[in-house]
């Protein structure tokens, strides 16, 4: 198999990502229940998480089957391409679950281990994100390097900085997040909570957001917006000295990001 150029992963990412939006906002059960939970009673997985990735797997294994995939629900294979998709069909389930329109699909494809495509399908937004490594970062359109450009905002001062973040589905876990949160607050304009660690991601790269920071997300849930964000401007890591991942995952404009890592580091954000 020839090695892809990043244009062609992009347009299978856009296709793949545009159906299983299609599917999730279309054919949504209005009864809608819970298929299993993961972590806790509360962290939920619906028949549409599970129909979502089914769909895009068996799409992306279609046109190019010797890739690897990792899934949340349960999508996992080596591949022998050196080309591997990180997919997360419904990122947001409880606020699918609920009705609320903050969910997307995040699809991301690694190279030999470096991200280098992200798309993020926002289908109530009725909003398209995607970014190509050393390629910028878009909102809409669908060749490449079309759509509006993204650029994340200016820094403001930390104190008039808006940033968002998420709290885990395990007790302790949550009320150690909570009190992280207690801290930040008085230090910033103030903290939202959207439900979906790959909106979020790209709300700090369309300039909606100063910043984001979560403990203990997955690869499925910040690749794409990972890189979207990197490629629209702003900073992401975790600790001091690492890269985004379960221990801590922050992006946040430059200026606002060094001041963020290191409050999220002295309040201990990383652990209980």
């Amino acid at each position: 198999m020839t090695e892809p150029n990043l244009s062609e992963l992009l347009d299978l990412a856009l296709e793949a990502a545009r159906r299983a939006g299609e599917l999730l906002r279309d054919g949504r059960p209005a009864d809608l229940g819970v298929a299993a939970t993961k972590s806790s009673p509360i962290d939920v997985v619906t028949e549409m998480d599970i129909a979502a990735e089914k769909l895009i797997t068996g799409f992306l294994a279609e046109h190019r089957p010797q890739d690897g995939f990792l899934g949340e629900e349960g999508a996992s294979a080596p591949g022998s391409s050196g080309i591997r998709w990180v997919i997360d069909p419904l990122d947001g389930t409880v606020n699918y679950l609920y009705g609320l329109p903050t969910w997307a699909v995040s699809i991301a494809a690694e190279r030999d281990g470096e991200r280098v495509v992200g798309v993020v399908e926002a289908p109530m937004r009725r909003e398209t994100y995607r970014a190509v490594l050393g390629g910028g970062a878009y909102v809409g359109g669908g060749a490449y390097g079309s759509g509006t450009p993204l650029r994340c905002r200016p820094a403001p001062p930390l104190d008039q900085a808006l940033v968002s973040t998420g709290f885990n589905y395990v007790g302790h876990v949550r009320a150690h997040q909570a009190d992280v949160a207690q801290k930040l607050i008085p230090r910033l304009r103030d903290i939202r909570r959207g439900g979906s660690a790959a909106v979020d991601l790209c709300d700090v790269a369309a300039g909606r957001l100063d910043g984001y920071y979560e403990r203990g997300l997955h690869p499925w849930d910040l690749a794409a917006g990972d890189l979207i964000a990197r490629e629209a401007g702003a900073r992401t890591g975790g600790r001091p000295g690492r890269a985004a991942d379960g221990d801590l995952t922050i992006a946040a404009v430059p200026g606002v990001f060094e001041q963020l890592q290191a409050l999220l580091e002295e309040f201990g954000a990383w652990h209980d």
